[in-house]
């Protein structure tokens, strides 16, 4: 009997979570925009566009909206560093005006994911964006140093050993895995407004 209602019990769990996946897709959208939105605001702040320098820098595309790109390991700071002069040089250097563009791109990303909940267009072109711009974040892995521990006496340096930028930026794996559900809900979504009936007036079923 106590081996029955075990197995009850255990088989009415499975049965609920069987159901989670419509919250499990509305879960993932609303963690991507949060990200999207709360991440894409710090790139107003200073200390997180000093913080993306390396990353901008030695992109081969991005690198051309720095004026000086090539300088950028003589002026980096810490996060809450305060250093007059570097900030001076991170503002002639346009580290600034970029981050601003980036933060007001992820913005619009954000309050794209989350418009599915009244325009399905808007919301897969959201779904889109927001699976594009891991592929770009990821490719950082190949073309900033920074991203790997560098060698400064310990043996573990390098690939494999992922530096704290670098795990960060390796967390993008799991955006990009979200945005593919999300642009196949949205695509499902679509699909399924293109085959609903229009009934003419006076009509019913």
């Amino acid at each position: 009997m106590i081996m029955n209602n075990q197995h009850s019990v255990v088989h009415g769990l499975l049965v609920g979570a069987s159901r989670l996946e419509n919250l499990g897709i509305h879960l993932i959208r609303l963690g991507v925009a949060i990200i999207f939105l709360w991440i894409g605001a710090l790139k107003f702040v200073p200390y997180e566009a000093d913080s993306i320098t390396p990353f901008v820098a030695n992109n081969p595309v991005m690198s051309m909206f720095y004026a000086h790109p090539d300088q950028y390991k003589e002026h980096l700071t810490h996060e809450g560093q305060l250093d007059p002069a570097k900030r001076e040089w991170q503002t002639a250097n346009h580290t600034y005006a970029f981050s601003n563009g980036l933060g007001t791109v992820e913005i619009l990303i954000g309050l794209l994911v989350l418009s599915y909940l009244f325009s399905r267009r808007l919301g897969m072109a959201g779904s889109v964006l927001a699976f594009l711009t891991p592929l770009v974040t990821l490719s950082f892995l190949i073309t900033t140093p920074e991203a790997w521990v560098q060698s400064t006496g310990d043996a573990e340096f390098g690939f494999p050993y992922l530096s704290g930028g670098g795990r960060l930026v390796l967390k993008d794996v799991l955006m990009l895995a979200g945005a593919v559900v999300m642009i196949a809900d949205s695509a499902r979504q679509l699909l399924g407004q293109r085959t609903t009936p229009v009934l003419a007036p006076g009509q019913g079923i």
